[in-house]
């Protein structure tokens, strides 16, 4: 998925330890393992929204807050199953299901999802999971690989471009190692549903007692700062009609450790609101070095075959004054729903961000952003000046900016990945005066010629620092790989 939208969350398995049949008796609810039935398709109706508050450094209404949602209908099927693991084949896509309410307008979310499946090339894929269905490998990654070469050697219009030594210049070779490498990355950004079912799923059976919680710990890794995260499991009801329990999971990370493990960030935001930061209070100061994140999952699980048939999850994360809260709820279509589902991901009227997302060309897309390296890079704009008229709409020159460094961090206001740059003493000032000429306007960030973000400028920005937040990190590292080239440049303008 795309994700701006769209963050890679640490999940946690339920493998617990079981008697059968499933039945009620006065030791607990038998719950069974994961026996799903090969060859039945399975349909599933799955809402997503992202809400961000940076109201804590905006005093403008309608600045601080915005949401972006999506709504999909995905399908799995249970190929096969043997006692190691099985084969699980997922159909994808990105139109809105029927009877979504609201406009097709505010699920952009759905925009951006058709695009990573224009780009990977593909609209299913095929896993091996285990038997908990964790995803653990991809099947097809050749005929991926391939699709790769096939567009990285041409361009525009299918005319051949230079072929294999012009993508290794542009870095698709790497990004084709990377993949090779760790082909779950593909599952990941265009199927997070699986891991999110399997976390309710377990491959033995287990006897659970409604109401007492069931605590593990386990440590993540945050930028090399190990973050201790509780985990707590509770069976909160079960419904002996529908034959369904229903369990709950929350998580809570560390706030020292998570903390500290965010302070680069923290530090990259408060240069971005470098005169609002000199005015904080010693207590408000205090407040935004602070970080936390937690995550509350619901699941509904059948007593008849140990599947996941609902799903509600909220992730938390506050950091540096700023709110990120993601939604994701799945619901199995041919059961009915018995989870409350939030209000965002229903709402008819909502503030939504204003982007600009443009369908890629089937005909050449390729995985992430090999469909736009394998253009050739268009010259810049004619320089302008600042309108003499200010009743008539500005005119600001393009800027061209030299990089000082360029890495791949945690995100402060969220589980995915930041691309952190900090441009030259004589860099960092022009983009200083660009941004106070740019205020209230929408600008465009283009890395070697490519547009990797549209932001709107709310407030001048000092101290010479470039943020792109994405939940892909490879992604991201190609980026800071590019910008450490004599040839890498970044360049900013007013979106045309």
């Amino acid at each position: 998925m795309t994700s701006l939208l769209w963050k890679r969350f640490v999940w946690f398995c339920l493998c617990l330890t079981l008697s059968t049949p499933p039945a009620w008796s006065a030791g607990g609810v038998a719950i069974p393992g994961y026996a799903p039935a090969p060859g039945v398709e399975r349909s599933y109706r799955v809402q997503k929204a992202t809400e961000t508050d940076m109201s804590f450094w905006f005093d403008k209404p309608g600045a601080s807050a915005m949401t972006v949602r999506g709504a999909f209908r995905q399908r799995m099927t249970v190929l096969s199953r043997d006692e190691d693991g099985m084969r699980v084949r997922w159909s994808l896509s990105a139109d809105l299901p029927d009877g979504i309410a609201g406009l097709a307008d505010s699920y952009q979310m759905n925009l951006l999802y058709r695009n990573s499946l224009t780009a990977y090339g593909t609209a299913a894929l095929e896993l091996e999971t285990d038997l908990n269905g964790n995803p653990r490998d991809l099947s097809g990654v050749d005929q991926i690989v391939a699709h790769m070469w096939e567009v990285a050697a041409n361009g525009p219009g299918g005319v051949p471009a230079a072929g294999a030594s012009a993508a290794r210049q542009s870095g698709v070779y790497d990004i084709i190692a990377k993949l090779e490498a760790n082909p779950l990355q593909i599952v990941a950004a265009l199927v997070p549903e699986a891991q999110l079912l399997a976390t309710g799923q377990s491959y033995q059976d287990e006897t659970m007692d409604i109401g007492p919680a069931s605590t593990t710990s386990r440590d993540e890794d945050y930028g090399g700062v190990s973050v201790p995260v509780t985990s707590t499991w509770t069976l909160k009801s079960t419904d002996a009609t529908a034959r369904t329990a229903t369990l709950s999971l929350s998580e809570e990370a560390d706030a020292a450790a998570f903390s500290q493990s965010q302070q680069p960030a923290i530090a990259n935001l408060m240069t971005g609101f470098a005169e609002r930061a000199k005015s904080l209070t010693a207590d408000q100061l205090a407040s935004v070095k602070r970080a936390s994140k937690s995550r509350s999952v619901e699941l509904v699980v059948s007593l008849n075959d140990g599947s996941t048939l609902e799903a509600s999850e909220i992730v938390t994360v506050e950091a540096g004054g700023t709110t990120l809260r993601t939604y994701t709820h799945i619901l199995r279509e041919d059961m009915p729903a018995s989870l409350p589902l939030p209000a965002v991901l229903t709402a008819k009227d909502m503030q939504t961000p204003d982007l600009h997302i443009e369908p890629l060309p089937s005909a050449k897309a390729g995985p992430g952003i090999l469909d736009e390296l394998s253009i050739p890079p268009a010259p810049p704009k004619t320089s302008q000046t600042v309108a003499p008229d200010n009743d008539g709409p500005k005119a600001i020159a393009p800027v061209s900016l030299e990089v000082k460094s360029a890495k791949v961090v945690s995100a402060p206001t969220s589980f995915g990945s930041e691309l952190d740059i900090m441009l030259t003493p004589e860099s960092a000032a022009k983009f200083q005066d660009f941004t106070q000429a740019a205020v209230g306007e929408i600008t465009q960030v283009l890395i070697n010629d490519k547009v990797v973000i549209e932001p709107r400028i709310l407030t001048p920005i000092t101290g010479g620092h470039i943020v792109i937040s994405e939940p892909d990190s490879k992604l991201l590292q190609d980026m800071a790989e590019q910008l450490t080239f004599p040839e890498g440049k970044i360049l900013v303008r007013l979106r045309p």
